[in-house]
């Protein structure tokens, strides 16, 4: 039997952020997981774990939107934090997103909802908004060829709701076309109360 910490935080939102990074610092030296994945819109999210992480061995790889997620050709990115992560030695993913992809476009165009769609929706409504962004992110990180998917290499994955972060897991990562060998094994901290309010 195993028995760790989980925090509960009591609302979603980035003024969880600095606590979940802080958590996540410490669950990865507990277990001696040596890759973060870290979804970051704009860089700032990002900056900040590939800070904490910095002296340490732990490779830290952040994930943002791909170019076009809001407006076409818009890089959602910054300048400054992509500037930063670099220096820092993070590796950035932008790529179409795991769980949406062209499945999105179909909805859009045709209406209805993917199987893909009902997973992410599954993951958001079930457990959190930003459970959905750890698994969605690992499997990109994973794609990209960014962290190991050998079977046995866990990461540690940081989302959040709408912006900042407020969950993190430990997940054994898998590829897109395998995506049920994925197994989010920890849950480190989450929001309790997963309204978007």
């Amino acid at each position: 039997m195993i028995t760790r910490e989980i925090v509960y935080f009591e609302k979603a939102g980035a003024q969880n952020t600095d606590d979940t990074i802080r958590m996540a610092v410490k669950r990865a030296k507990e277990l001696g997981i040596k890759y973060v994945v870290v979804a970051s819109t704009s860089g700032e999210t990002g900056v900040k774990a590939a800070r904490a992480f910095k002296g340490t061995d732990v490779k830290v790889v952040v994930v943002g939107h791909h170019v076009g997620f809001s407006k076409p050709g818009v890089r959602e990115l910054e300048e400054p934090y992509i500037k930063e992560l670099k220096e820092l030695g993070a590796t950035i993913v932008e790529q179409t997103h795991a769980l949406s992809g062209v499945e999105r476009s179909i909805t859009r165009r045709l209406g209805g909802a993917s199987r893909v769609e009902s997973i992410a929706e599954a993951l958001r409504t079930l457990i959190s908004v930003g459970t959905k962004v750890c698994v969605e992110i690992s499997i990109m990180a994973a794609d990209g060829g960014h962290v190991p998917v050998d079977g046995k290499t866990e990461v540690i994955a940081i989302g959040g709701t709408w912006n900042g972060a407020d969950t993190a897991c430990v997940i054994l990562p898998a590829h897109a076309n395998n995506f049920f060998d994925m197994q989010v094994r920890e849950i480190i901290c989450m929001p309790r109360d997963k309204s978007r309010a």
